[in-house]
């Protein structure tokens, strides 16, 4: 099955900032597609919730793999899955993991450095992190598998007091292991992203924040890709539940309508 790499790649490579729209089922898969997206991806949150799991690598791989398979078979649009940590110990478990994804269609995977033990979040050393993801891109060319590797690196996102600077030293790390793409979701000011991006070979990607710069000012600092994250999802289970208190209130089923 073909995975559409090469297609991933090049729109990575625009002027403007690929969109991704961050999918939790085929049907939101399908909304996106119809919209005129030129790919997706998976947020891991969404899809463990949708399972009524947590966050964090506490939903089995085989079944994150189920969904995965049913979204990749139902688009035809270049797909990427947010793997968290690997859902693997080494880089044999995680490599194994990201040949089944390849196997079902996925065009790409998210790879994080930071893990989640007994619900608190910690990132990783940059240089073992790094060996890590070139030991992981290794075993990858080994068996001829092309898939984006986006590297999301938390430094921003866990508030580190040196972010910028913690940012800064992971993507000279980073960059030359073999991956395709570094992620650094909640940066949310402009002088950081430049910064970001004018130290990067490689794409930059961004998420959805609250104050997060509009997307031609997100281009002008360099961003060639912008995630929603989980935040549509959860809009969507907001308004939910929003429309059913209206619908329980008047009693009739007019708001529907």
């Amino acid at each position: 099955m073909k995975n559409k790499f090469e297609a991933f790649v090049a729109l990575h490579q625009q002027a403007e900032p690929l969109l991704i729209g961050n999918a939790w089922n085929v049907q939101s898969a399908r909304v996106f597609e119809q919209k005129n997206f030129k790919a997706i991806a998976t947020s891991s949150l969404s899809v463990a919730e949708t399972l009524g799991y947590e966050d964090g690598q506490d939903m089995p791989f085989e079944d994150y793999l189920f969904v995965a398979k049913h979204i990749a078979a139902s688009v035809s649009l270049p797909f990427s899955v947010d793997l968290e940590g690997g859902y693997g110990d080494t880089p044999e478990q995680i490599a194994g993991n990201i040949i089944q994804l390849y196997n079902s269609g996925v065009s790409g995977i998210n790879i994080e450095d930071s893990v989640v033990v007994k619900g608190q979040r910690s990132i990783e050393k940059a240089e073992i992190f790094a060996e890590k993801l070139r030991q992981i891109c290794a075993l990858l060319h080994a068996e001829n598998i092309k898939m984006f590797i986006n590297v999301r690196s938390d430094s921003f996102l866990l508030g580190l007091s040196n972010a910028l600077e913690d940012a800064l030293n992971r993507i000279s790390q980073y960059q030359n292991t073999g991956v395709h793409g570094l992620f650094f979701p909640c940066v949310s000011q402009v002088s950081d992203m430049q910064k970001l991006t004018q130290s990067s070979k490689l794409p930059i990607n961004v998420m959805c924040v609250p104050g997060l710069p509009n997307f031609k000012q997100l281009q002008s600092a360099g961003v060639k890709r912008i995630s929603i994250g989980p935040f549509l999802n959860k809009a969507i289970y907001q308004k939910m539940g929003t429309g059913i208190d209206q619908m329980v209130e008047e009693g009739s089923f007019d708001s529907l309508f």
